[in-house]
């Protein structure tokens, strides 16, 4: 009689496993993604403003590189040179114009789509950075959190913006960060600070924590008797060399220093003004008299026009300056306010504020669940791992800081969303689970050779770890 065995690798074996890996949380949260484009890219089509509504200024600079007018432009005719923008979103753009059309329905899907990508390609660092410091379980928990969370599905379809792709190259640089504290390489501290470069041309508010990452990684090869002042003078160094040539441009344009952009003036006086009645004054339900901005307001785009660019922005200084100067009792409330709505999404449940935003208390009590899971992740990580612990609670500090004093939008903050949701995931796990030993640090040997956590092996991890053995 012939007995039949069982196959090694049984059908509903493989599909476990394949729901285990990394490559089916980028497969699921890409396709997911990419449903929610098929019903958002309409709004991209808005043909009003001559097509505002498609990258915005973002968009009108890309408009004006394709028409040969050069990097300008960002509004709604030809004005020139601009440092409203920082260069990698606007060129990017442009080539998908010069390749699919300018402001076409197929340049709309294409850049929804490649942000969709990109979103969906962050669970990988979200898992590998998770796995560094909470282990195994944490990280697949981690990677399909982000496959399937609500704020990094819903965005990346609605908004053409450099957010999406600087959340994931920030969440990289926080994965090679946690690397760093273990022996590399001079030439790894080098793609870091390029990297660095790269991320701050795409969208420079990510260098609020700079100084932050750098410091940690110094203390911590510090605290392990390791060289730190090469490491991290060859990270600065490839850092100020990746962003010089704009600062260059710039100089050479505008005869002035403008680091990187030059619309700090305006972003001031958006956020303080007055008026209080929505988050942001110059939204579409505030009063017509409070609208801030020249893409709202036809007298202010006037005055752009006639002062140009750098006037208009020291003018905008000028005036956020002398009200600011002048009403400290609501700066300083507005403030708090704009820290409160960062974490939780609260700004008011007036009538009249209910009436524009229906959905915001659902809203409101998502935030601040992610906000309050986030903090208790973060108090067990102090007890589990303090050095990791003190680096996510050091960006969570300082990366909102800019918002809090300038003004709030609804999509602020998203950066950093992955790196909470690591810290959410490890809280809510520490509710299911039994309590465990604090985690390791690695060896003596371990720290000596890098072996295991290698800094350099981080963007092949990325690309290559999460494909799935034939």
């Amino acid at each position: 009689m012939q007995i039949l065995t069982p196959p090694a690798n049984p059908p509903y074996k493989r599909f476990t496993t394949f729901l285990a890996s990394k490559w089916c949380m980028v497969l699921v949260g890409l396709v997911i993604r990419l449903a929610v484009v098929g019903f958002l890219y309409p709004d991209q089509m808005d043909p009003s403003r001559n097509h505002w509504h498609f990258a915005f200024e973002n968009g009108k600079v890309a408009y004006s590189i394709v028409q040969g007018h050069g990097f300008g432009s960002p509004l709604f005719a030809d004005t020139g040179p601009t440092a409203w923008q920082t260069p990698v979103y606007p060129y990017l753009i442009a080539g998908v114009f010069l390749l699919f059309g300018t402001y076409s329905k197929a340049s709309a899907l294409v850049l929804l789509s490649l942000q969709a990508l990109i979103s969906a390609l962050t669970s990988l660092p979200v898992f590998f950075a998770a796995r560094e410091a909470f282990g195994d379980r944490v990280a697949l928990f981690s990677g399909w959190a982000w496959a399937l969370f609500p704020l990094g599905i819903y965005w990346p379809a609605e908004r053409i913006w450099p957010t999406w792709l600087a959340t994931l190259l920030l969440t990289i640089l926080f994965l090679m960060t946690l690397r760093f504290e273990r022996p590399a390489s001079l030439l790894s501290f080098a793609g870091y600070g390029l990297l660095w470069g790269f991320t701050a041309l795409t969208e420079p508010v990510v260098l609020t924590v700079l100084p932050i990452m750098l410091g940690w990684i110094g203390i911590r090869l510090i605290q392990r008797k390791q060289p730190w002042f090469a490491p991290l003078a060859v990270a600065s160094l490839a850092f100020t060399l990746s962003v010089t040539p704009w600062f260059v441009r710039n100089y050479g344009v505008f005869h002035r220093f403008i680091p990187f952009r030059d619309s700090m003036g305006l972003e001031m006086l958006i956020g303080n003004n007055g008026d209080t009645s929505y988050w942001l004054s110059a939204s579409l339900g505030s009063a017509l008299t409070h609208k801030i901005g020249p893409w709202h307001n036809d007298a202010e785009w006037q005055r752009f026009q006639q002062l140009g660019e750098l006037a208009y922005m020291d003018e905008c200084k000028q005036k956020a300056d002398a009200f600011i100067r002048t009403h400290h009792r609501w700066y300083a409330i507005v403030t708090i306010r704009r820290f409160v709505f960062i974490w939780t999404h609260f700004w008011s449940f007036s009538p009249y504020y209910l009436a524009q935003e229906p959905a915001d208390p659902i809203n409101v009590a998502f935030s601040t669940l992610f906000t309050l899971l986030t903090l208790i992740g973060l108090r067990r990580a102090f007890r589990e791992n303090r050095p990791v612990a003190i680096l996510y609670s050091l960006v969570l500090l300082f990366f909102p800081l800019v918002f809090y004093f300038s003004h709030v939008e609804v999509y602020f903050r998203r950066q950093i969303d992955p790196i909470m949701l690591v810290l959410a995931v490890f809280g809510v796990i520490s509710f299911v689970r039994p309590k465990q030993a604090p985690i390791a640090e690695p060896d003596e040997n371990a720290r000596r050779t890098g072996r295991g956590v290698r800094s350099d092996q981080v963007v092949a991890e990325l690309a290559v770890e999460w494909i799935p053995a034939s």
